[in-house]
């Protein structure tokens, strides 16, 4: 039977059906999970430092100015032309398109009223609301009485000032324009210095002249001729009221030494045609330069149908193409700056320069080169020109069938221009490449000004909401360009399919700027998400819940510091829709904004506060506690500490926060940092409300320390246990007998659980929850010692201390049933208090005596690399330092040797020798500064991250999953998702590389089992005493622990050490375990040590970027059983769990997920579990390994109850390790103390095969988990490999320096490299490790040495 069991085709356990399944072996080999790699872990829960946020521009237009009034100054003088000006024949006539020699035209006089009614007409087109003053052919008394007037008028908003100089001689050299007298006799040239006295600043200067070049170019000298004259009288009188004279802006027709165009097919007024009508002149200056032969002339312009007003005519999309084309080209050109005052800040010189633009085009082929102030780039040879020319072509060559059309000749539908949708496309590649270097798109402004148009408008917004996707950068430059006026009026829209573009758009808008809030109350537009939020509301989306996960977060940022918003938003439908998304378990994201929704609705508020009483939301938000998500369950507390401190404090009151805050007691053991954080700025709120109770409670605790010191018992080596029994307290000892104690009036109070739950919290593993939970502590005693009681408390404090100091009694040690052997504890002296720190806090970290009441840190001690500890109380993780308790036991007649640890001899290293490591902290984690003042409560910094915090969103807007950061792309993939990328590049390699480990290894495991192991491979020395050895699979790295809190890591292949660091674990505790997680790619290493706590590290092969991921208690509970086995744990991958025993009756099953325990198992055993190993694969199945030699094996599918399926008792003594490959034939082996091997089928009883290792002690057990080898080490320095058939491979002893020889030291650990043929082991009081590897006899040598090549 045995050799049909070993045919390679069967595998133990009938764990063959995992691998006949396609279906499973395809999602086995594409499952790739990682674990503690989410924002949370990357941040610790911290934000962005400011200067790490894209810096917010001021996109609004807070000096935004109005041209409230315009002088039209038309100096024509009909029928006589200015000496300086020679006409040609024939030469540019028209006036406004206006010809003044016309004899059909009228008499001057009313030709100059038609132009000058017609030119304020084409100034109206651009800005209807400006009040206009013609003043034709003006004398200087009139211009001064008008401009004057005009300034009184508008005081301080724009003037413009139109000059057209067509009937007077040309500007001076040294800038004066030209009018008349009063009867047209003369000329009268008018100063700038007078001209700029009258119309003052801000103002804008149009000139239609000759020679306008010498205009600007004098303008400033004035300027600053008249700012000198202010400073001069500001200097006398301070007081007085001066008028500006710098904010003037000019646009002059040409330079200095030019002359207007005089072709007689253009206007005489071409600089004003193309300024006021610019789609008119375009076309003519299409028409004529139009190099292909056309039938269409000048004379067909005015056939052209429609008006500029009507988009969908073709003269009005032509105009609106116009629009979006020069105010494309202003973009592209100008700076940020230039392009907001210029183009955003005045709707009259916005439209000015836009077809300035165009005059600089048509101008400069007639050799005249319109100048501006200030100074803009040429733009006539901007490539937008071709789409411009492209555009007029295809509606002219439509006018004639539409003509036809008109006339009823034929049938013909205007075939719209494709500009805008060629320009969408545009658009669309440009964010396909993912926006390089952050560089600006061209079509920015052509997007907003399709959000005009219905037809667009849609597809638009899809591609804007993209564009904001690219980060903050984007969403300030859409800002900038003017995005925000079309999304304020779109949220009028009722259309349904633009709801969820909206949501996403004005999600990003407000993570990016929170001011916009105050928008959002005008018209009511916050009713626009939160009608969306309700969850009757229809989304015409398939995934409503995420789109309301964004509307939750938008109506939060609305409530967020700004009470009006809080008031309107204020209805039992709002906090009820939200309670009733905390049921939808398929969008945390959701469940998270909906919590913080209410939070800020909540904040400073009370009425709210009583409304979300009237809807039990305090009772619903409790309920979820136990959320699998840790975002969310810290939402649940932000929202909560928001609730607390109704200013009304009434017995209904203090009943609801006592009663939420006894109910989250529960989440004191979670194993987010997030979440335990968040819970210590609930706590410190309701400290800080109820402070004169807790002050109450510190000092019965005090007074309850000082009973537990003065109680000892022999009988009791931890101390008697504290009972409340109907509010008195006694002290119960394990002989049965109680005493009174103190009675507190704090006993049976929530206040007395709080309070212990804090002191727990100020000595937690994650550095951040202790710093935090310190400050909560030292708050209340130095209000303690400040207050009446103060002088009491210090004298009971002062006795903790002393009593603290004084040796503790001797104990009796039970090494049998019949001899007792006395045995006094090692105390170190604790020293005394600082005068800048709390005592119960740091007391926590020196004595740990305060735990000797607790219970629950037995253990004591603390995380903190700047306080190290030590521990009076009794030390469970020692090694034979518990009284042996079989008496009644079933296996009470057996010798405690057997029960006892292999090491439990073993002497440790002493702590003057050791030379300790740096302590990795969190990343941005702040220690505390104790010279502060210490500020109550504590401020959550978890709003500020959740904006962060965001969620991944398909361009489909079908998923959603939170994961990265509102400010940061959500429609991506993450950067290590996307192929190309440096990231991606990164992981592919790796995966490549551990595929062909894997490869190259293959064929080695299944020879392993018959060649020798004893090729020396490696030798190096670690500096401290090596206790545990894990190899990571891939990575040539090698952790080992020592016996007290290092860990390094070694490159064994250079055997050269990469880093060093601790683990931070208290005096008196060692490391349980190491492990290596997510080693498929960047691996990140867990430690377990004998205080119950886990830790995670990233970076860990450097020593100067190793930061603290995770950190956590796993084992709340630890308490004497028969033997200590401190905390064992096991790591399933492919589960992401851990499964975490030790010193405890029950096995916990912790969700790296969740970072939660989901699962509680009893070990329903008596004994310690020293040992746990799982099924790799599926993960359903895991072994144990106890201290009484027995083994169990428990199914996570069924109950707990009923979790433990099989046992085998067949080993006697205490189990080494037991452990079930990964791979090979899944051999499950384990080995007790006497040296006994036995191979295990959990479908049988009895053993698969019984092997005698050793004849000596069996220190350490290791299986490889792949080739079907196992090697043992013993207590006589020896290491021997064997094959699971039971046959001998090899024996060897490790090697150690010359000056440290010891043959007679026992083997302190081993290891076997997961794929390679590799073994490391190192001996008891011997720092070297040694690696051996498999040799290749058709080689002659080393395995590794084969593969290195």
């Amino acid at each position: 039977m045995a050799t049909d069991r070993e045919d390679s085709s069967w595998m133990r356990h009938g764990f063959e059906d995992q691998y006949t399944s396609e279906e499973y072996l395809h999602h086995l080999s594409s499952a790739f999970y990682m674990y503690y790699t989410d924002k949370r872990h990357e941040t610790g829960g911290n934000p962005k430092n400011e200067d790490q946020y894209y810096p917010l521009q001021d996109w609004r237009m807070r000096d935004r100015l109005k041209t409230v009034s315009a002088a039209l100054a038309i100096c024509l003088n009909i029928g006589v032309d200015p000496p300086d000006v020679i006409k040609t024949n024939p030469c540019a006539k028209l006036e406004c398109w206006i010809d003044p020699y016309n004899p059909l035209a009228g008499p001057a006089n009313k030709v100059m009223e038609q132009i000058g009614k017609t030119l304020q007409t084409q100034y109206e087109t651009l800005s209807i609301r400006t009040r206009y003053k013609q003043f034709l052919d003006p004398s200087v008394e009139e211009t001064k009485k008008f401009c004057s007037s005009l300034r009184r008028n508008a005081k301080d908003e724009r003037i413009l000032f139109h000059y057209n100089g067509h009937g007077v001689p040309k500007p001076t050299a040294s800038g004066e324009i030209w009018v008349f007298n009063k009867g047209y006799t003369q000329y009268i040239p008018i100063s700038l210095y007078d001209l700029q006295a009258w119309l003052g600043a801000p103002s804008l200067f149009v000139y239609d002249c000759s020679d306008a070049g010498n205009i600007v170019q004098n303008f400033n000298r004035f300027v600053e001729k008249h700012e000198d004259e202010n400073a001069e009288i500001r200097q006398k009188d301070p007081s007085a009221l001066l008028m500006g004279y710098s904010d003037a802006i000019q646009l002059a027709a040409c330079g200095v030494g030019e002359t207007l165009p005089t072709n007689p097919e253009l206007p005489a007024d071409l600089f004003t045609c193309c300024l006021t009508t610019p789609c008119d002149i375009a076309l003519r200056f299409f028409v004529m330069q139009n190099p292909l032969p056309s039938s269409f002339t000048i004379n067909d312009l005015p056939k052209i149908p429609g008006r500029l007003s009507e988009r969908r005519s073709p003269l009005g999309e032509l105009n609106w193409i116009f629009t979006a084309i020069t105010d494309t080209i202003a973009w592209n050109t100008l700076s940020r700056s230039m392009f907001k005052k210029l183009f955003r800040q005045d709707l009259m010189v916005a439209a000015l320069f836009r077809n300035f633009l165009l005059a600089q085009r048509i101008m400069r082929v007639y050799q005249c080169h319109p100048q501006s102030w200030p100074e803009i780039p040429e733009t006539h040879n901007h490539p937008l020109w071709q789409s411009w020319d492209l555009a007029v072509e295809m509606v002219l060559s439509q006018v004639p069938a539409l003509v036809e059309a008109e006339e009823g000749k034929k049938q013909y539908e205007y075939q719209h221009s494709t500009f805008f949708a060629e320009q969408l496309t545009a658009f669309d590649v440009y964010l396909s490449q993912d926006a390089v270097d952050q560089k600006p798109p061209d079509q920015l402004p052509i997007v907003l000004q399709v959000l005009l148009s219905q037809s667009h408008r849609l597809r638009a917004l899809i591609l804007l909401s993209k564009f904001l996707d690219l980060g903050a950068w984007a969403v300030n430059l859409a800002l900038s360009i003017g995005i925000f006026p079309y999304v304020c009026k779109l949220l009028q829209s009722g259309a349904q399919e633009l709801r969820p573009v909206m949501v996403f758009i004005w999600a990003r808008i407000l993570a990016v700027d929170p001011s916009t809030q105050t928008d959002l109350l005008k018209d009511n537009g916050y009713q626009y998400f939160t009608n969306i939020l309700n969850p009757t509301s229809g989304l015409p989306v398939g995934n409503a819940s995420e789109h309301r996960a964004m509307c939750a977060f938008i109506v939060a940022m609305f409530c967020k510091d700004f009470h009006q918003a809080q008031v309107v938003c204020l209805a039992p439908e709002l906090i009820r829709g939200c309670l009733n998304h905390l049921k939808d378990m398929e969008n945390p994201l959701l469940r998270q904004w909906s919590c913080i929704c209410i939070s800020l609705l909540w904040v400073d508020y009370p009425e709210a506060k009583w409304v979300g009483i009237r809807c039990s939301a305090h009772t619903k938000l409790c309920e979820m506690a136990l959320d699998p998500v840790p975002e969310v369950r810290a939402a649940m507390l932000h929202a909560l500490n928001n609730f607390l401190g109704i200013p009304d404090l009434t017995d209904q009151v203090a009943q609801i926060e006592e009663s939420i805050v006894s109910t989250l007691l529960i989440m004191t053991t979670d194993g987010s940092s997030l979440v335990r954080n968040e819970l210590l700025v609930l706590f410190s709120t309701f400290v800080k409300r109820f402070e004169n109770k807790f002050i109450v409670t510190a000092f019965e605790q005090v007074l309850e320390e000082k009973d537990y010191l003065l109680q000892p018992s022999s009988n009791d080596s931890a101390g008697p246990a504290i009972e409340s029994r109907n509010g008195e307290r006694t002290m119960r000892f394990l002989n049965g007998e109680r005493k009174s104690s103190t009675t507190g009036i704090s006993q049976g109070a929530v206040f007395a659980s709080i309070w212990k739950h804090l002191l727990i919290l100020s000595v937690d593993p994650h550095p951040e929850v202790a710093r935090n939970g310190s400050i909560v502590v030292d708050y209340i005693t130095n209000a303690m010692m400040e207050s009446p009681i103060g002088f009491a408390a210090q004298q009971a404090i002062d006795d903790v201390i002393r009593l603290s100091r004084r040796p503790p009694p001797q104990r009796v040690v039970s090494t049998d049933a019949n001899s007792r052997i006395v045995q006094r504890p090692i105390s170190p002296t604790p020293k005394a208090p600082s005068k800048h720190d709390g005592y119960l806090s740091n007391s926590m970290k020196r004595t740990a005596s305060v735990a000797g009441a607790l219970k629950n840190l037995a253990f004591g001690g603390s995380t903190n690399a700047e306080t190290p500890s030590t521990s009076t109380a009794v030390n469970y993780a020692g090694k034979g330092s518990q009284p042996n308790r079989l008496s009644g036991s079933a296996r009470a007649s057996t010798p405690a040797e057997w029960t006892r640890p292999p090491d439990a001899k073993d002497h440790s290293s002493t702590y003057s020798s050791y030379r300790p490591a740096k302590v990795p902290v969190p990343r941005a984690y702040r220690s505390r500064k104790l010279d502060g003042a210490l500020a109550m409560p504590l401020s959550s910094k978890f709003l500020v991250w959740s904006i962060e915090v965001r969620a991944t969103l398909n361009s489909d807007w079908s998923y959603l999953t939170v994961d990265q950061y509102f400010r940061e792309p959500q429609m991506k993939p993450n950067e290590a998702d996307e192929p190309g990328s440096a990231d991606y590049n990164q992981r592919l390699w790796r995966r490549n590389r551990n595929e062909k480990i894997i490869t190259q290894t293959q064929p080695q495991k299944e020879q392993a089992g018959s060649r020798r192991w004893d090729n020396p491979a490696g030798f190096f020395n670690n500096g401290t005493q090596p206790t545990k050895i894990c190899f990571h699979q891939f990575e040539e790295h090698l952790v080992v622990t020592d016996d007290r809190d290092s860990v390094c890591i070694w490159d064994w292949h250079r055997q050269t050490r990469l880093s060093r660091f601790s683990n931070g674990n208290p005096r008196g505790s060692r490391i349980n375990e190491a492990r290596f997680i997510n080693e498929d790619d960047q691996a990140l290493l867990m430690t377990g040590s004998s205080d119950g706590v886990i830790k995670l590290f990233r970076n860990y092969e450097s020593e100067k970027k190793v930061e603290l991921v995770s950190a956590f208690r796993a084992l709340t509970d630890l308490v004497p059983s028969n033997k200590n086995a401190g905390l064992v744990f096991d790591w399933q991958q492919g589960q992401g769990k851990a499964l975490v025993a030790g010193d405890v009756k029950l096995i916990r099953v912790w969700n790296a997920n969740t970072e939660m325990c989901t699962n509680d198992i009893p070990a329903r055993s008596g004994s310690c579990v020293t040992s746990l190993t799982s099924d790799q694969v599926a993960g359903n199945v895991f072994v144990a390994g106890f201290g009484d030699g027995a083994i169990r094996v428990y199914d996570q599918r069924l109950k707990p109850a009923e979790a433990m399926v099989k046992v085998w008792k067949h080993h006697k003594q205490w189990i080494t390790n037991v452990h079930m490959q990964r791979g090979g034939l899944r051999e499950l082996i384990s080995g007790s103390r006497n040296g006994d091997i036995k191979l295990w089928d959990i479908r049988t009883n009895p053993p698969i095969r019984d092997i005698t290792a050793t004849r000596d002690t069996l220190r350490s057990l290791s299986v490889h988990e792949h080739a079907p080898i196992f090697a043992t080490g013993s207590e006589r320095h020896s290491v021997k490999v064997f094959n699971v058939n039971g046959g001998f491979l090899s024996s060897f002893e490790p090697y150690s320096s010359f000056l440290q020889q010891n043959r007679s030291a026992p083997i302190a650990a081993t290891a076997f490299h997961p794929h390679r043929m590799m073994l490391a082991c190192a001996a008891l009081n011997d720092n070297h490790i040694n690696l051996f590897a498999c040799e290749d006899k058709r080689h002659g040598t080393a395995w590794n040495d084969l593969i290195d090549r």
